[in-house]
């Protein structure tokens, strides 16, 4: 028999894959239907960069919504809203309808996001925190990947597709509302200045602003870049979902490497193989589509590493207890770059053609790159036995998810029995031996006198 704490989880990683499977499959579909449609690039780009900005917005506000409602009915009204404007994209071809749309559509899944991640927190202890940032993060890149795939299978032109994304988005209703654990409530984390981090470590903001641009560039402009490069939509999902895939591949080796060797050279070589990796979709992939695969994907995981190398160097030159304000602050500077991306990469095919999105985000590597040569030169190098612990983390995140972060030391464990008040000490018991039966962390049954940041009901 399934406790309610099991219960939970699988409700809430059933909740992640379907909200950002539906999410990015909608995100690729707006894309490709805009670039069969001959859309200008430009205006696609300001299509997309609403998104990024009702994302930001959502992730500031979001949080007062389901203060006001709750956890439960403000997912209902996030997911809702989502796929009651996915529904909406196929009855106009208004360019300014749809960017409303797509900025609607960014602050539903900021909240969506606001709502899970906060349920993670509240259920994680300090034994199993690791293994649950691991399992969501792992979880939404499984989910983009499927979204990416299901594109090959569907007209895009059509009403259909919008459909399927509004059902899968509808059904991420289901699990979350079928949970019965009590609702955590969110409260203000502190926070740490923008002006602290750039004394401290300036090249991790800038490398987490560059990191949004260059991942919401792909996102928003890849699409539109195999459709002027001729891919047929089974082969455009084939090269969006390896490019999203790959960074579970490199994520593994890419932390041993970061635990052992000086981060710095380590942000240096991501970029530079960024810089060969679009060099080699441009120049080399156009002969043959493995190539153009195979170098998309290992552009789009070294791209999606830049970001959780620039939280660990900023976490080296900071206090254990501004983890979570720094990473915060981080999440804010990537959420910039995420809302100059589209406009970027856009603008950059429209001067220079469909190649222009790798010659542009090329330039930013490079750009990143140098900077942080020249910031290593200049900079005390912390030596790799004083590094702080390296993460995979998740970016397209609201930030309420680092409170899982193994680094941080602040976070205090939420009795079992505050989880769940109801439950009586057999039911307990029994939660407990089911966690073991499934090789899950037993939680502490004790009191404590510090008082957790998510705090259950």
């Amino acid at each position: 028999m399934l406790t309610r704490l099991v219960i939970s989880l699988s409700a809430l990683i059933f909740s992640v894959f379907l909200i950002m499977g539906g999410n990015t499959f909608v995100m690729t579909l707006l894309g490709v239907n805009l670039g069969l449609k001959g859309v200008e690039p430009t205006l696609i780009g300001s299509i997309m960069v609403c998104y990024s900005v009702g994302f930001v917005l959502g992730s500031l506000y979001g949080p007062k919504v389901i203060k006001r409602v709750g956890h439960i009915r403000a997912f209902a009204v996030f997911s809702a809203f989502l796929a009651g404007s996915t529904l909406i994209f196929p009855l106009t071809d208004s360019i300014l309808l749809w960017a409303l749309l797509r900025a609607f559509g960014g602050i539903a899944v900021a909240g969506c996001f606001i709502v899970i991640e906060s349920w993670f927190s509240a259920v994680a202890s300090n034994d199993n925190r690791a293994t649950l940032f691991f399992s969501y993060q792992i979880c939404t890149y499984l989910a983009a990947t499927a979204g990416q795939l299901l594109i090959g299978f569907i007209d895009p032109v059509a009403f259909i597709p919008f459909t399927l994304g509004a059902i899968v988005l509808i059904a991420a209703l289901i699990p979350l509302s079928l949970s019965r654990m009590d609702a955590p409530t969110i409260e203000h984390t502190e926070r740490i200045s923008v002006k602290a981090i750039v004394k401290e470590a300036p090249v991790g903001l800038f490398a987490a602003l560059c990191s949004g641009l260059l991942i919401s560039s792909f996102y928003a402009m890849a699409p539109v870049y195999a459709i002027h490069v001729g891919l047929a939509v089974d082969q455009l999902s084939y090269f969006m979902a390896a490019s999203v895939f790959a960074f579970i591949i490199f994520a593994l080796p890419l932390g041993r490497l970061c635990d052992r060797l000086d981060r710095s050279k380590i942000m240096v070589a991501l970029n530079i193989l960024v810089l060969l990796s679009a060099l080699g979709v441009v120049f080399v992939g156009p002969y043959h589509l493995g190539f153009l695969i195979g170098f998309s994907a290992l552009y789009m995981g070294m791209v999606a590493s830049i970001y959780p190398v620039a939280v660990a160097i900023t976490n080296d030159r900071i206090d254990a207890q501004h983890i979570v304000a720094a990473s915060t602050t981080l999440l804010l500077s990537y959420g910039l770059g995420s809302t100059l991306g589209p406009l970027y990469s856009s603008s950059m095919m429209s001067w220079f053609g469909a190649q222009g999105l790798y010659y542009g985000c090329g330039g930013i590597a490079l750009l990143l790159g140098v900077y942080t040569w020249f910031w290593r030169l200049r900079s005390k190098v912390v030596e790799v036995e004083d590094q702080a612990e390296y993460v995979p983390s998740l970016t397209e995140t609201v930030g309420v998810i680092t409170e899982l972060d193994p680094r941080n030391e602040e976070f205090v464990d939420v009795p079992l029995e505050d989880i769940y008040p109801h439950l009586e000490a057999e039911e307990i018991a029994e939660a407990q031996a089911s966690q073991m039966e499934l090789d899950l962390p037993e939680p502490e049954l004790e009191e404590h006198e510090e008082e957790s940041i998510l705090v259950p009901h």
